[in-house]
């Protein structure tokens, strides 16, 4: 099956490759229009039955990346820019709407012509715009000018006659300076490993007058015997500022730091530390609705079984010609722009593999929605301001908005959330129950269920609701009840796709997900890329030594994107709007895989809350330390001012250390030698030193006292 937006692929006749975009189709009447994305025709009409025949045998293939599609982040977009894309949509967004009638020639330039009086602008400039729209997906966006496909960012700038960069000030005294060509290139690496990569450690700027010395010398002079080598005039000499700028575009830390301090000294300090209404709707994708509701029950942490968290919020997104529910989100958060998104990303994302990973097996035909739809249809709060701009802008759809305190203008999917929770709630412990009498059980003591598996328990809903429920109000077509359709929301799906306008919108599920994502701040540090105070790397962070950088110059701040419900990962995106950097947990932080980011948050806000406690808790441990501590100092000083007397000096008591240590050695070894069977006790013990015994013999040296006891222990072996 294809779709509007869809990029399809064939060799023509004259053996060169054309694709093509889907711009309309009309199933019932077999016919569609088609625009050459490279070439510089108009739209043509084409039949759907002939697409459809050359992709069953294989002469037609579906384009799986879209050349054109770029992320693009509304606020990193130049005033300049955004004027020039607002300036020509203006022009042409009240052309393009008309469908199929903008796709007729004759029609087509009397809207042009008019749009050209209006505007005074030549007719070619109106063809432009509404070329480069049709080209690049049919958005706003389409509009943007190409400005990032200039310059050379990142590449290497051949040399030439010509001095690049600003012209000097001086120029005429000073010379206007040379060009780093390869040949310096060349002297600069070779006097990089010899001068500055050595475990001297020259300064980058004494490297620098070493390259002048070597390298840019014109003669020799003599001075005191001692030849010195005469350097060229400043303007044939590559200045400190170009040796600096290379040096830095080259660099490797680790490199440097091994080879000037030592391998032992960087791995010890430098080394990283690792988002009725049917007659409004003319097809399946013409409108969905979105809303949230929170569940009537309470869950469990699976962290920790023992943890009640409150009540889910349950997002669902439904198509309102077919009754589909086509998108699904449960998190904690209250409703918001967070959970709308996420919710409107499922919609765009393939079934089989959403359901797989929460452990449900299912085949394509169960749940074949993955795709974005022409409108919208949401309260004002979660669909409101700027953060609805990537869907407008970047994937052309329109926002409704309904007005406040009209939740019934949404009736299908408020009542679609009435039958779940009537289906379910008697099954589910933990459900939130009216308290009949005063000492009842308190329900939401009754939890047992998880948000993992309460998710289950809705997809397995969903897919009873999209597959087996019959819509007993559903106002069926005339052509329905003739065909004999059911009123049964898959099959309203199929039959509507074949015989209705095509308002499906095929984009990339990577591309949705990314522009819908939650964004923020994470830092780079020296442990790893910190986000809501997890750690993640990357392949990309690896090879460039981030984490090295910012151990030995300090961390800075990246825009990422994520995921709410998998925080396994993050994502980096690429300042082309073409592509992505993943980042993944590190190895240390696996606990945290698979948790959604509430379930991240409870834990780590419970941990912070058990550390104060224990704070609490040690503070006294801590003050009866000090004083016993203090008690014992105080004994001590006690002990020594009674004993010690003047009679030695303070410099014998000094010189005797020694001594006095092998004494006080050997009369320990006595006390704590081990001794086995200490049934005879009299031939066991031990005569204890005697602190009258020595001062006895205070007038001896301790190496006296030591022979003494010595000859007293030998003795006792003897008896």
């Amino acid at each position: 099956m294809f779709v509007v937006n869809n990029l399809i692929s064939y060799t023509s006749s004259e053996n060169e490759k054309v694709i093509e975009r889907v711009l309309w189709l009309n199933k019932a009447h077999n016919y569609g229009y088609f625009f050459n994305v490279y070439s510089t025709a108009l739209p043509y009409e084409k039949s759907i039955s002939e697409v459809e025949e050359g992709l069953n045998n294989g002469s037609i293939v579906l384009v799986e990346k879209d050349p054109f599609s770029r992320l693009i982040n509304e606020n990193n977009i130049s005033e300049k820019h955004l004027s020039l894309r607002d300036n020509a949509w203006e022009i042409i967004k009240d052309i393009v709407k008309l469908e199929p009638f903008v796709y007729h020639s004759e029609e087509r330039r009397k809207l042009i012509l008019k749009r050209c009086e209006a505007h005074n602008i030549h007719e070619s400039t109106v063809i432009r715009y509404l070329k480069k729209y049709w080209q690049r997906g049919k958005t706003k966006n389409a509009l943007l000018p190409d400005y990032y496909l200039c310059g050379g960012k990142g590449k290497e700038k051949k040399a030439s006659e010509v001095k690049r960069g600003r012209p000097r000030k001086h120029g005429q005294i000073t010379g206007e300076g040379i060009n780093i060509d390869e040949n310096i290139k060349r002297i600069f690496r070779s006097a990089i490993n010899k001068h500055y990569l050595s475990s001297a450690e020259k300064s980058l700027a004494l490297t620098y007058e070493l390259i002048l010395k070597e390298h840019f010398s014109l003669d020799s002079k003599v001075k005191g015997n001692v030849e010195i080598p005469v350097i060229k005039t400043y303007g044939e000499l590559p200045t400190l500022n170009q040796f600096r700028y290379w040096f830095e575009k080259q660099r490797d830390i680790k490199k440097e730091i091994s080879q000037r301090k030592g391998r032992k000294k960087y791995e010890q300090n430098h080394r990283a530390i690792i988002g009725e209404s049917t007659t409004e709707a003319l097809g399946p994708g013409a409108i969905y609705q979105i809303d949230a509701t929170v569940g009537d029950l309470y869950l469990l942490s699976r962290f920790n079984r023992e943890w009640i968290i409150g009540r889910p919020v349950i997002y669902s997104v439904m198509d309102v010609y077919s009754r589909m529910i086509v998108g699904l989100y449960i998190g904690l958060e209250g409703p918001s722009w967070a959970g709308a998104m996420m919710a409107l990303a499922n919609a765009a994302s393939d079934k089989v593999n959403f359901c797989r990973d929460f452990g449900i097996e299912i085949e394509k035909h169960e749940w074949p929605v993955e795709h974005l739809p022409e409108s919208i249809l949401a309260d004002r709060g979660e669909l409101e301001g700027s953060k609805v701009d990537p869907l407008i802008n970047n994937f052309g759809i329109r926002i409704l908005n309904t007005p406040s305190y009209r939740a019934d203008l949404k009736g299908i999917i408020e009542q679609h959330f009435r039958v779940t929770n009537s289906r379910t709630k008697a099954f589910l412990p933990g459900a939130v129950k009216p308290i009949k009498e005063r000492g009842d059980r308190d329900y939401r003591l009754e939890a047992q269920l998880d948000i993992y598996q309460f998710t289950q328990v809705i997809i397995k809903c969903v897919l009873y609701h999209n597959n087996h429920h019959y819509l007993t109000n559903y106002q069926r077509e005339e052509m329905m009840v003739e065909d004999g359709i059911e009123s049964i929301p898959i099959r309203l799906w199929e039959w509507g796709i074949n015989n209705k306008s095509g308002k499906l919108r095929h984009a990339s599920e990577d591309i949705v997900k990314l522009n819908l994502m939650p964004t923020g701040k994470a830092t780079v540090t020296a442990k790893g890329i910190a986000f809501k105070g997890l750690l993640y790397g990357s392949k990309q962070s690896l090879k460039d030594r981030w984490f090295e950088q910012a151990r030995n110059r300090g961390t800075w701040k990246i825009d990422i994107s994520y995921d709410p419900r998998n925080m396994d990962y993050i994502y980096i995106r690429d300042e082309n709007g073409l592509s992505f950097d993943k980042c993944f947990l590190l190895e240390h932080q696996q606990r945290y895989r698979g948790k959604v980011v509430e379930e991240i948050d409870y834990l780590l806000e419970y941990e912070k809350v058990k550390e104060k406690q224990y704070k609490e808790k040690t503070i006294q441990e801590k003050v009866d330390l000090n004083t016993e501590i203090e008690e014992i100092v105080k004994q001590a000083k006690q002990e020594t001012s009674q004993e010690q007397t003047d009679v030695i000096s303070k410099r014998s008591r000094i010189g005797n250390i020694r001594q006095n240590r092998a004494v006080e050695k050997m009369i320990q070894r006595e006390e704590e030698a081990f001794e086995l069977d200490r049934s005879n006790i009299e031939n066991s013990k031990v005569v204890p030193f005697n602190l009258s015994e020595s001062k006895e013999f205070m007038g001896d040296t301790g190496f006296d006292l030591l022979l003494r006891k010595q000859k007293e222990a030998l003795n006792k072996i003897d008896e």
